[in-house]
């Protein structure tokens, strides 16, 4: 307990726990309203049984998982509508990445993917009913911000539509791979994975003023936020992913390219954290002379540290109650700092 070391400033502390509990407020009020537009995602796919996996069922942690991760990526107060956009996307993201992952064939996935990059909705009828709900969220998410973006010296929709496609392009490199059984090499996996991982998109989403600057440089700053992203839930989530049928993972192309034992593999990506991390700090240092803003280096930087935070005893995503997510959410938002308990909500 912080309160317990001899060198403390209890005045300090008072002050943080007063803060953090006005926090907790502002936040809590502002997540019953968010919950209403994630669950609205989720239950539109309710009568397809064929996509009964998403696990309907649990609305409420699926909500708590969303929740969660967008206050990681930006806590104050005043940024309640970044997170309700991050917590849409990413539950958006959650559902097409099933989609490519487990329910869709090579042929309705190519045309997923046209559509979505064309957005064009001429080819709907081909697809099943829960494709096209898909797409229909898609689109209509992107055309409510256009409509709420307080941006008007930048027609935003082309960026956003670009981060989607850029995305289902990924994960239908990702498919056809699995489908095909085709091993890629580890720096292979990596060029595709760090967008497929979709920390690029919610990216793009939260800081929507900096769009031009993204599309138009891959910025190194959300290259090694998505980097880290996707390495921390492969080495968390791969075993299962490869039983339920899915491309294999960094750690899996690793031990194929170099013999090396699971172990051995699941060292050298930790590794590849450490370093991403050495080159993210080092970029975020030199965002002084470039044209992002502090505040979006910060939100790139938090989605790392999210990534670590969720993944950190499992699959904090796909299981949010094995990986500690659903307790750590309830400590953050239900539950109360008192004046006599100061809890590290991520040790």
């Amino acid at each position: 307990c912080v309160r317990e070391e001899h060198d403390t400033n209890l005045v300090l502390i008072e002050f943080a726990e007063i803060r953090f509990q006005y926090c907790t407020n502002c936040s809590s009020r502002i997540s019953i309203r968010f919950q209403i537009n994630i669950s609205n995602i989720y239950a539109a796919f309710a009568n397809h049984p064929s996509f009964v996996d998403i696990k309907l069922v649990e609305g409420d942690i699926q909500n708590s998982r969303e929740l969660f991760c967008g206050r990681g990526i930006i806590y104050e107060p005043q940024f309640g509508n970044a997170r309700r956009i991050i917590s849409i996307v990413n539950a958006l993201v959650t559902t097409i990445d099933d989609i490519y992952d487990i329910y869709g064939t090579l042929e309705e996935l190519e045309i997923f993917t046209a559509m979505v990059d064309n957005w064009d909705v001429n080819r709907l009828d081909e697809l099943p009913e829960y494709m096209r709900l898909c797409s229909y969220f898609v689109q209509r998410s992107q055309q409510h911000w256009m409509r709420h973006s307080q941006i008007n010296i930048l027609n935003v929709i082309p960026f956003l539509k670009k981060s989607w496609a850029d995305l289902c392009k990924t994960y239908l490199v990702e498919a056809k791979w699995y489908k095909k059984g085709y091993k890629p090499t580890v720096k292979e996996y990596i060029q595709n994975a760090w967008i497929s991982i979709s920390g690029q998109t919610i990216l793009i989403h939260f800081y929507i003023a900096i769009l031009e600057t993204l599309a138009q440089h891959r910025q190194d700053i959300v290259r090694c936020s998505a980097t880290i992203l996707r390495l921390a839930n492969d080495l968390a989530t791969s075993p299962d992913e490869l039983a339920r049928g899915d491309v294999l993972k960094s750690v899996q192309c690793y031990m194929h390219e170099t013999g090396a034992t699971e172990e051995e593999a699941q060292a050298h990506v930790q590794q590849m954290i450490c370093d991403t991390w050495e080159e993210m700090n080092y970029e975020a240092k030199m965002a002084g002379t470039s044209s992002l803003p502090r505040g979006f280096v910060e939100a790139a930087m938090n989605v790392a540290r999210m990534a670590q935070c969720i993944y950190q005893y499992g699959d904090g995503h796909g299981c949010p109650e094995e990986g500690k997510t659903v307790e750590r959410f309830m400590y953050l938002v239900v539950n109360p700092v008192t004046n006599t308990k100061v809890i590290s909500l991520l040790s």
